[in-house]
């Protein structure tokens, strides 16, 4: 299923792209289960200093197995914004994560990131699709 997404790590530039299976039904039980580990070992650990770096590497790794199967050509990292995306992860420092859907003034420049996108209402439908 083609649901392209990005997933943001506040505190670190880097976008991950991933072109297909971005729907929060798909992405979102996966990416809570996997931050509620990455916490809990940071915590242990007690390292923080290097967090964003951390994370963007291992949402990288662990999505990477995820969505792309066997064609990494499904993921990418970079600095600029896919207009295609129609989803955006953003995980914030404070731990939360919020889901963004992007529109038409995304699609038209979308450089302005989130600033371009509508929050995700989770609805009652299968998936959870906005």
């Amino acid at each position: 299923m083609d649901t392209p997404c990005h997933f943001i790590v506040e505190g670190n530039p880097a976008l991950v792209y991933a072109s297909r299976d971005g729907s929060p039904g798909k992405v979102l039980p996966t990416l809570e289960r996997f931050l509620d580990k990455f916490w809990q070992e940071r915590d242990v650990s007690g390292e923080s200093h290097d967090t964003p770096e951390c994370l963007i590497a291992q949402i990288v790794v662990r999505f990477g197995f995820e969505i792309c199967e066997d064609d990494y050509s499904n993921l990418k990292v970079g600095l600029k914004y896919d207009p295609t995306a129609r989803y955006l992860y953003f995980v914030g420092d404070d731990r939360t994560v919020s889901v963004w859907v992007t529109d038409e003034a995304y699609k038209q420049n979308p450089e302005l990131g989130i600033n371009a996108c509508q929050p995700w209402i989770q609805s009652a439908t299968v998936g959870g699709d906005h």
